[in-house]
């Protein structure tokens, strides 16, 4: 499937909107994996993934 980066960054500002206004229940819940799906499809999928690999093995270095 072939995923635009303007879709991926029209679901960011909708869940940003969601999350700023406090209006974040099932049905943006879905939004929101939509959003993941969508990004794992694009070229910031390998962005994403080392940032989260970073986040992770920082908090494995606090609590070790």
């Amino acid at each position: 499937m072939l995923v635009t980066a303007s879709a991926v960054l029209l679901l960011g500002l909708l869940i940003w909107f969601l999350l700023r206004i406090r209006y974040l229940r099932w049905a943006e819940f879905l939004i929101c994996g939509t959003f993941g799906f969508l990004v794992a499809e694009t070229a910031a999928a390998p962005v994403v993934q080392a940032a989260l690999d970073g986040v992770s093995r920082f908090v494995g270095g606090i609590s070790s």
